[in-house]
């Protein structure tokens, strides 16, 4: 109780000295009132739980979403369920809403504000109210005329403009294309009008400049090179203001990293960027003379009233305004609202109301920041946040009403009778009128809860202590009895496609496709050590699903990227997709902790023209048995030096023309020579599917090599002080009954509960937080800051019984074109209850079906040094692996016949990179 009232004392105390004006300083630094406010909290490293809620389920506090929040919108919410919203914008008379929108069946809809309506779907679907040749949609716009006659859509190389019905619908689709220079497409950011709506000025974001198209003839007539991935836009009098997301051209001496094929300035260690700019262009000069203004890091949203440019610095948590007078930037405003975490809010969209109300959406946060604006000098005062509902990316005034549009609305909760998957994606659009101060301050309270954000959340261990080990310590930095941990990422499988057979969880049979006869070792270590039935993977995609795991995030760029994926699908080998606080592995070296790498967020892979999976298949088995080393020199590597520093570069990262089996040697004969670090990470990717082998073979190579690993290390002296995390990166690769996030995870350890089901709400979040608590590591941001780790998964009565890896019951080899030299695989079960898995076979009447299912197959940058993750059709390939694992025999659930690959429902839906 009296922790209770000195938090309520401390809360009170946060919310006066943010209400209050600091003289005349051009910065409100919320973080250091905030950190003062607090120091005398006493409370130890712990938040709000969920206990066993369930993702979708409406509780007092909200609805259940799979990012570790409670989500319960300010004012009245339209969900859309169309995709994700990427970008939106109000026309001129406020009457309705064009929203561009991906992962679902339109790329552009148009919403009436006033019934709170869909009213019209435009995209390549033949269901469309009107369809366009691509649904593939940039980060910003689309864009309205002043005088509300047309509408520009933002795309690939250019834009599809529309001519806009006096009832608001959209028509006459035109293409306008900006050329393509070199290997770099348009990737066009934002779009504004001139006054007299002759001329579009372009943000094009993949060639970093920017242009003034002729809206009659739609050519480029005027070009200024910018900074580095120009995305927002705003014209001022005679003056455009571009955001550069990845900051200023590189000059001699930078340190540097990718992006899209540009060496932007960034941190040799983070790879982040670590220079933000906004370009200034002078329409009234003939040459558009270019000056540059310096703001935060990845600036993105740019707004202008009243005689300021506001600027969303999302990886620095503030906004810049700048003076319009004198382009010099006047003032800093802090987006921090929780005084535990620096980072994590992702400040991506601003407004001014005409009362003097400044508004910004913290995306990550799922609220709306408000605060008191007079002029471009004098300090913002702090005012508090309205909820929102997930993922906030566009603000916009409509006379006394806001109007904000949530990029993943409800979550993944599209109708769906079959079942639910990760691209069941929503979006929303919440409305409200701004209300009072203290209202505003009571739904701060809310905002706050929904998030776990709480006193002492990240509580580190005093220099003093002298703290009992235990498994899972209170303090970041007190003793841990795991010294060692091993985390194994695996991908896109839900928790019903491989644990929906075992009865004592909440598992849905028939929509297994992966039970314990392809799964063995899975199973056992489940019944051994513990089954997680109600954990969820937060992204859509591997894109996603990696940063998570690395970063306890997914970066703005990489959610405002996903309607094209072209700049980026894999964010490895680009700047913008990095956050500045680091990543996993660096976090646990400034710790003190020694990492090791084996695949896990790597970008590069080069092998030998010979190494197929045959070959690679045999060699596994050779080292299995002789003990000898690899005949092929395979190298993986990463553009980020400190992880290429931790790499063991002969562990292959993705790549499904490579055994797991191969990747556990190459493993195995590391751990037996140099012995684990404190962090050991490892990417087995074979449970992907679409390699050589059928999906059934794969997925059992995964487990066998699962099993094997969790073997040699329970046999090893590191056992007693070891624990092993076995994650997916995501689960959108299949249906499940209670969510599309939920997927399948394994905690193994003496120190793991053994043999319980274990039904309390967990997520990548939390298990990474719980990593970072074992290994002394401060939390990345607000996010893992805010999480609860997984303490009720162990004990401190350890049970040092190892773990002896089963053999397959499934064929490595089933599906395999042409057999391995060494012969193919026949298992041989040593449970007499187990029978083999018979090899997979075509019926005579869906053969010729099959076919043109290989033929897409091969398409699909599955295999080799240049596989994709999710290259695939995300419907398509689920599909594939439902037919190909029910032996072509039965239809995907909720569907009533097999269907060719081009008549898949959802097959129009652009897949992650194949746009690019």
């Amino acid at each position: 109780m009296q922790i209770t009232r000195r938090r309520r004392q401390v809360e009170n105390e946060y919310f006066v000295l943010l209400g209050r004006r600091v003289g005349r300083r051009a910065t409100l630094v919320t973080a250091c009132i905030a950190t003062a406010a607090l120091a005398v909290g006493t409370a130890v490293a712990e938040t709000r739980q969920f206990g066993t809620e369930q993702v979708g389920q409406v509780t007092p506090k909200g609805q259940v979403i799979s990012s570790d929040q409670y989500i319960a919108p300010y004012g009245s919410r339209l969900v859309i369920n169309d995709g994700k919203i990427m970008s939106s914008t109000v026309s001129p008379d406020g009457s309705h809403l064009a929203a561009s929108v991906t992962d679902g069946d339109a790329a552009l809809v148009v919403v009436d504000l006033k019934t709170r309506q869909v009213k019209q779907r435009i995209g390549s679907s033949p269901s469309d109210d009107l369809r366009i040749t691509s649904g593939a949609v940039g980060q910003e716009g689309p864009t309205y005329s002043p005088d509300g006659s047309q509408l520009w859509l933002g795309q690939a190389d250019g834009y599809t403009k529309f001519t806009v019905n006096s009832d608001g619908t959209l028509s006459k689709p035109t293409t306008i294309s900006i050329p393509v220079q070199g290997t770099k497409h348009a990737l066009v950011g934002a779009a504004v009008f001139s006054a007299d709506g002759s001329t579009v000025y372009s943000a094009v974001n993949g060639q970093n400049r920017a242009v003034a198209i002729d809206t009659a003839t739609g050519t480029v007539k005027q070009s200024w090179n910018v900074g580095n991935a120009p995305r927002g836009m705003v014209l001022v009098g005679n003056k455009l203001y571009v955001s550069n997301e990845g900051g200023r051209p590189a000059k001699a001496g930078d340190s540097t990293l990718n992006s899209y094929d540009t060496q932007v300035p960034a941190s040799p260690v983070t790879g982040a960027t670590t220079t933000g700019t906004v370009s200034v262009i002078n329409l009234a000069k003939p040459s558009g003379a270019v000056g540059a203004i310096g703001v935060g890091l990845h600036p993105t949203a740019v707004y202008a009233k009243h005689g300021a440019v506001f600027v969303t610095n999302t990886a620095d948590n503030n906004v810049s305004v700048i003076s319009t007078s004198n382009d010099k930037v006047v003032q800093t405003i802090s987006t921090q609202p929780w005084p535990e975490a620096s980072v994590g809010y992702e400040p991506n969209a601003v407004a001014l109301t005409d009362d003097g109300h400044l508004l910004v959406t913290l995306g990550r946060a799922n609220a709306v920041a408000v605060y008191r604006y007079t002029t471009p000098q004098e300090p913002v005062s702090y005012v508090g946040l309205l909820p929102t509902d997930y993922f906030p990316a566009e603000i916009a005034t409509v006379g006394n009403k806001i109007v904000v549009s949530n990029t993943r609305g409800v979550d993944a909760r599209r109708p769906d009778s079959a079942g639910h998957n990760t691209h069941d994606t929503t979006s929303s659009l919440t409305q409200f009128t701004l209300p009072s101060d203290r209202v505003i301050r009571s739904e701060t309270a809310k905002v706050f809860q929904q998030n776990g954000w709480s006193e002492g959340a990240v509580a580190l261990a005093d220099k003093t202590s002298r703290a009992k080990p235990v498994p899972v310590p209170a303090r970041i930095g007190d003793p841990s009895t795991i010294k060692h941990v091993f985390l194994i990422v695996k991908e896109n499988r839900t928790y019903d496609q491989v644990y929906g057979d075992i009865a004592k969880g909440n598992g849905n049979p028939a929509l297994t496709q992966f039970g314990e006869n392809v799964t063995p070792n899975q199973h056992a270590l489940a019944q051994q050590f513990g089954l997680y039935d109600n954990t969820y993977d937060i992204g859509t995609n591997s894109a996603e699903g990696h940063n998570w795991l690395m970063q306890a995030d997914n970066p703005e760029y990489t959610e405002s990227s996903a309607g094209e994926y072209a700049r980026s699908y894999d964010t490895e080998d680009d700047a913008l997709g990095h956050q500045r606080t680091g990543f996993l592995w660096t976090g646990t070296q400034a710790a003190g902790k020694s990492v090791r790498d084996f695949g896990e967020f790597q970008q590069f892979l080069t092998k030998p023209s010979d190494a197929s999976w045959q070959n690679l298949y045999c060699d596994a088995k050779n080292m299995g048995a002789t003990g000898q080393g690899t005949a092929y020199t395979l190298n993986s590597s990463s553009p980020i030096p400190s992880l290429n520093s931790v790499s063991v570069p002969g562990f292959p990262k993705f790549d499904t023309s490579v055994p797991d089996i191969y990747r556990e040697q190459i493993w195995k004969q590391d751990f037996e020579k140099n012995g684990p670090a404190n962090l050991n990470m490892l990417w087995l990717s074979s449970d992907h599917t679409g390699g050589p082998a059928g999906p059934a073979a794969q997925v059992a190579d995964n487990d066998l090599a699962t099993g094997r690993i969790v073997d040699e290390i329970s046999h090893s002296k590191y056992w007693k002080d070891s624990a092993i995390f076995v994650v997916e990166d995501d689960s959108q690769a299949g249906l499940d009954h209670v969510d599309g996030h939920r997927a399948p995870i394994q905690i193994i350890s003496p120190w793991a509960r053994h043999g319980t089901v274990d039904s309390h709400y967990y997520s990548q979040i939390t298990m990474i937080r719980t990593i970072e608590q074992i290994l002394g590591t401060r939390p990345m941001n607000q996010k893992d800051s805010a999480a609860t780790p997984m303490r009720e998964a162990f004990t401190q009565h350890p049970d040092y019984a190892p773990f002896k890896a089963l053999p397959n019951r499934t064929s490595l080899t089933d599906g395999l074109s042409t057999p391995p030299s060494c012969g193919v695989d026949t298992p041989a079960p040593q449970d007499p209850k187990a029978v083999a898995v018979p090899a997979t076979k075509v019926p005579a009447d869906k053969q010729s079906l099959a076919a043109e299912w290989n033929t897409w197959k091969s398409k699909q940058r599955l295999t080799g040094p240049h596989a994709v993750p999710d290259f695939a059709n995300p419907a398509q390939m689920n599909h594939f692996t439902w037919y190909q694992t029910h032996n072509w025999s039965k239809p995907y659930p909720g569907e009533n016949k097999i269907y060719a690959p081009n008549d898949v429902p959802g097959a129009y839906i652009p897949s992650p990179e194949s746009d690019g």
